[in-house]
């Protein structure tokens, strides 16, 4: 039934308290296509991003979080994303709020006004906004949280039905009663803080990506209430499809704190080696390797060094990529001239790429070339139709960082790799014939998480040998702490993050830049195979940052 506005005389002006109850006033100040989210919720969010750019900044400065107080700052970090995402959650559940997020239909369902010409107005605006996810989206993310939980239900069980613990004081073993058929550990305390890693590691996968997908107070808007019907729709009030590119603005500025902090780690690790100091950030000297041969920046170890840069480069060739096509579809001549900011990106992309090669850390400068050439390949490729100016920045972006990192790190590069076959990979073919040893007697459960180091020294052949904390590969240490079941799970976990852009229902990418995102996660892994990467909390952590994103990627729709 169609409501009649209240009118008045000549004699009798209209009295707004006159109004009834059911016909609510000033209804025109505030859009029926606007549900308010909750203060709470948002301040829940502004806290996520802030931990969010704390632990991205203080990982790599804090000496690569490599010390226990380093680890647990970390942790404290995440359990406090973890806590903002179930207050988000909470939040949700009493209100009945429902964000508006990306890769979702979000309306007020207006078909039934639009049919009844305004009769079920008051009905409408009462509906609840309508978000539906794609389905298959929506399955490899319930089958992805499910695995999550089965991962850190067999830490936990490894670590509450521990078959030892290691007295480091005594060097010796106390064994106690166990459940064989259930995953033990044969160091409770070793498993117990991988535990707390991992525990917090997967708050920040799942904060990410549910702070990532909803978006920001103008994208709500926009969303919401479309754009204007009397004027042309601008860039930033369409969907984003292959013909009009546009970036959510939460992940560009992530983006933009990961880039740039990671060029001016890269800028202080090639000044601070340039230097000759043998003290981390010119401030404190490590108890292992003190010369700064050994070292490079904040980290103790080069080759761990080598590899978050690694991590890096490829990002901020993709987010430059992306910011790159955005811009040619801007209405300013200036940012298709190419002065917008995306090209503050490409010194990121020179300085960070050229790290691991000036490291002179040998498998992070083989795999950075590797990486590199790549990429290289890749954006010729994608450049192919454009003019010969594209293909000719490329090859040249691509010398300015091989001359750079020759003209600082070649010398002392040359010289390590004529040694790589000669010193057996610095002693790695002895510690692999020993966990090769280990992998075999824990077949199946594993011999629990983090209990690597304890275990190695029953292993030498003699006490001349070198005691090792790692395995110097991830892939045998996971086999060896996780067992075959444990690595299955992971596994699991690792191809649904990186296959989730396949699927409809996320944040749309150009495809270029998910494939130079993917060098970066490709690049990790194949390290990861000759030292141990995945085992210091830093990488770990943008490794894990990177999944996040891709699990919120989506193919980009066409025009």
């Amino acid at each position: 039934m169609a409501i009649s506005e209240p009118t008045g005389t000549r004699d009798e002006p209209f009295d707004p308290s006159a109004v009834p109850e059911s016909e609510p006033r000033h209804r025109h100040r505030r859009s029926s296509h606007r549900p308010r989210t909750p203060r709470l919720y948002e301040l829940c969010d502004w806290a996520t991003e802030g931990v969010l750019y704390f632990m991205v900044v203080f990982g790599p400065w804090a000496y690569g979080t490599t010390q226990t107080w380093s680890t647990w700052t970390m942790n404290w970090a995440a359990f406090a994303i973890g806590a903002l995402l179930l207050t988000k959650w909470a939040v949700r559940w009493r209100t009945g709020y429902q964000p508006v997020r990306w890769g979702q239909t979000a309306g007020r369902m207006r078909d039934e006004a639009q049919r009844t010409g305004g009769e079920s107005k008051t009905s409408t605006d009462q509906s609840p906004t309508a978000n539906l996810p794609s389905p298959a989206g929506r399955f490899l993310t319930l089958v992805l949280a499910t695995l999550t939980g089965v991962v850190l239900s067999y830490c936990l069980v490894s670590s509450l039905n521990a078959r030892a613990t290691y007295d480091p004081t005594r060097r010796l073993f106390e064994f106690h009663d166990c459940l064989e058929w259930l995953p033990h550990s044969y160091d409770s305390r070793s498993t117990w803080f991988v535990f707390w890693q991992y525990l917090g590691l997967a708050f920040v996968f799942w904060a990410v990506r549910d702070w990532l997908l909803g978006k920001s107070r103008p994208e709500r808007r926009t969303a919401m209430e479309g754009p204007p019907s009397t004027a042309a729709p601008a860039l930033s009030d369409l969907e984003p499809t292959s013909a009009n590119p546009r970036l959510p603005a939460r992940l560009q500025r992530l983006f933009w704190v990961v880039c740039v902090n990671g060029a001016v780690l890269a800028l202080e690790c090639i000044l601070q080696r340039l230097s000759g100091t043998g003290k981390l950030l010119w401030i404190r000297q490590p108890y292992w390797n003190t010369e700064a041969i050994s070292q490079f920046g904040p980290f103790a170890y080069r080759g761990n060094a080598a590899e978050y840069l690694n991590l890096i480069w490829p990002v901020c060739l993709a987010f430059w990529w992306a910011l790159r096509r955005v811009a040619r579809f801007s209405p300013r001549r200036t940012v298709r001239a190419g002065s917008g900011p995306h090209v503050v990106l490409l010194p990121c992309a020179v300085l960070t790429a050229a790290g691991p090669i000036i490291s002179t850390a040998r498998g992070g400068a083989l795999t950075a070339t590797g990486g590199i050439l790549l990429a290289t390949a890749l954006l010729l490729w994608r450049t192919r139709r454009g003019g010969w100016l594209s293909r000719v920045g490329v090859i040249t972006l691509f010398l300015v960082i091989i001359s750079l990192a020759g003209y600082l790190g070649w010398t002392q590069l040359e010289q390590r790799l004529k040694t790589i076959f000669t010193d057996e990979m610095s002693g790695r073919v002895e510690l692999y014939q020993n966990a090769h040893k280990m992998a075999e007697d824990f077949p199946w459960l594993g011999s629990g998480p983090g209990t690597f180091g304890p275990l190695y020294q029953e292993y030498r052949a003699g006490l001349n040998q070198v005691w090792e904390v790692w395995a110097h590969n991830d892939w045998l240490e996971t086999r060896i702490t996780f067992g075959r079941i444990g690595l299955t799970l992971v596994l699991l976990m690792l191809a649904l993050a990186l296959g989730r852009w396949f699927a409809g229902g996320g944040i749309p990418l150009p495809r270029t830049a998910v494939h130079l995102m993917w060098v970066a996660i490709g690049a990790c892994l194949l390290y990861a195979r000759f030292d141990f990467p995945l085992q210091v909390y830093s990488i770990l952590f943008v490794f894990i940052l990177w999944c996040s994103v891709l699990f919120c990627l989506s193919r980009q729709p066409r025009a």
